[in-house]
């Protein structure tokens, strides 16, 4: 898998016109949905690349991640003329540069793409590392490609446009980055005072080290096969999480369902790998007081753990891998978990989050 170039912009206009003119493309494609075509294109459009580049917008949301979708803008790219020498430029969260990444990997097979997070979450983890996909069968992620963009450009401003909510779920993935990195980074991200205007110069900065916490991960390992897992603590149970929420139709965003998980997983880790009980608490505690809690009953669980059993990072029929910590930073990949202890940590989440 080819190396991403990560640009943490300083003039967006500037760094834009490089990264485009750096592709020799016949025609241009920039891929929206409906909220970053309002809120975000008109940062971008007056750009002279920008002026005559062909527009394809669709739906916002994860309810629109779909093989519909896809296929909608496949059929965009055929019709208006798109070559396997053509340029897109996905703009927008995590569902936009996970599916419009995934178009372009696979229309004509494979056509170049540039990134243009417009998320915290699509920052710090969707637009970066190469992985893109839909939801398929109710299935987060369930297919897809590793195929990284030839750029990703993160701009901060764009963090205006996003509600409290989507920057808050966001922030999940770069609290996961501090678990699997260095307690300094850890204890700044739980400092953080999201309760005051937020600081944007300073978020950039907490970004900027978690995007390079992730692309040093990737880089060791592009394909998920070792410590690339690492990236996967707070997931397991999250992304059941995130499935059940779906399927009771109260959609959670995904990092707040990150965020659950992490309470689980870091109590896993603590069961079996001791991980410190004051940074459970501490971290457990900034969850709580950040992201309520998703509703749901000891009756729930074995639908939960049903869940968690389709995860892809599973490497055998019966058994749930988990990445867990032995200590902040103390990463211990492929760990299998009994059904009794996955039961006992959503015990521990009904009871801690209230």
């Amino acid at each position: 898998m080819s190396k991403q170039e990560i640009i943490i912009c300083n003039n967006l206009r500037n760094d834009l016109e490089k990264a485009i003119s750096s592709h020799k493309y016949d025609k241009l494609f920039i891929l929206t949905d409906n909220h970053t075509y309002c809120q975000c294109l008109p940062v971008i459009e007056n750009i002279n690349q920008i002026k005559d580049a062909t527009h394809i917008t669709i739906g916002v949301e994860d309810i629109n991640k779909t093989l519909e979708t896809l296929a909608y803008v496949w059929l965009k790219l055929s019709n208006s003329g798109a070559t396997r020498h053509s340029l897109m430029i996905n703009l927008g969260g995590g569902m936009v540069t996970d599916l419009g990444g995934f178009a372009a990997a696979t229309f004509k097979r494979g056509i170049q793409f540039i990134n243009i997070p417009t998320t915290l979450l699509s920052m710090v983890d969707a637009a970066v590392g190469g992985k893109t996909g839909i939801n398929f069968n109710g299935l987060k992620n369930e297919i897809g490609a590793f195929a990284p963009a030839s750029e990703v450009i993160i701009d901060s401003e764009f963090l205006k446009t996003s509600d409290y909510e989507n920057i808050i779920s966001g922030y999940a993935e770069m609290l996961k980055h501090g678990l699997i990195s260095t307690e300094e980074n850890w204890k700044e991200l739980i400092k953080f005072d999201f309760d005051k205007e937020i600081d944007y110069k300073s978020l950039q900065n907490l970004i900027g080290k978690s995007v390079a916490i992730k692309e040093n991960i990737v880089e060791q390992d592009p394909h998920e096969k070792g410590i690339r897992k690492a990236l996967n603590l707070g997931h397991t149970i999250g992304h059941a999480f995130e499935s059940f929420a779906l399927k009771t139709e109260h959609p959670s965003l995904h990092g707040y369902a990150v965020a659950w998980g992490l309470v689980c997983e870091l109590y896993l880790s603590h069961v079996k790998l001791n991980f410190p009980k004051e940074k459970l608490r501490q971290t457990v505690t900034f969850i709580k007081e950040h992201y309520g809690r998703l509703n749901f009953s000891c009756k729930d669980y074995d639908t939960l753990y049903e869940l968690m059993t389709h995860d892809k990072k599973n490497e055998s029929a019966g058994e749930i891998n988990f990445t867990l910590l032995s200590n902040i930073g103390e990463i211990k990949i492929n760990q299998t978990v009994s059904k009794e202890d996955i039961f006992e940590s959503l015990d521990f989440y009904s009871e801690t989050m209230g």
